[in-house]
């Protein structure tokens, strides 16, 4: 769970892409706070990711791992 946290961070460092996110998963901001610990949200945030590559290859790099990694995160947390 600690890279979905990342992608997370990663995703909500961009203003465009923040709202990306919340408006193809239907979280708002309230429900990422509330569950930055529920495995659905994170799953929803590696998802996000794996959908887009673009998205997942500049996460992927920014946070260091390959992107292979950030999707097989998402299969485990699905």
């Amino acid at each position: 769970m600690v890279l979905a946290l990342h992608a997370l961070v990663f995703v909500l460092s961009d203003p465009a892409r923040a709202s990306r996110l919340l408006a193809l998963t239907g979280l708002d901001a309230d429900a990422l706070r509330a569950g930055i610990d529920n495995r659905a949200v994170l799953g929803a945030v590696l998802e996000f990711l794996a959908n887009h590559q673009a998205d997942l290859l500049a996460a992927a790099t920014a946070i260091d791992c390959p992107p292979e990694t950030l999707v097989a995160a998402w299969e485990t947390l699905r």
